[in-house]
């Protein structure tokens, strides 16, 4: 599960095998977790255990950091689909 970043004690991850979905978060903190998908938009799957602030914080973390999350994507996926 590789790990993107950690913002607030929020770890923003992905799973390293999830078939051919297409590029999206999860995110965890506490009890807490949620996905979002990344693309064809920033779209949330799920979201468990969060309070409206901390699901507020983060869609605008991902809004703020989309360049860096995709970029972690592709450069995963490309990396898997080589070996």
């Amino acid at each position: 599960m590789p790990t993107v970043f950690y913002r607030n004690g929020f770890r923003f991850y992905f799973w390293s095998e999830e078939g051919n979905e297409p590029a999206h978060i999860h995110i965890n903190k506490g009890n807490g977790t949620a996905k979002y998908w990344l693309a064809p938009k920033i779209e949330c799957e799920f979201t468990y255990g969060f309070k409206l602030s901390e699901e507020r914080y983060i869609r605008e973390t991902i809004q703020k950091e989309y360049k860096t999350l995709i970029a972690a994507w592709n450069e995963y996926s490309k990396r898997k689909n080589n070996n």
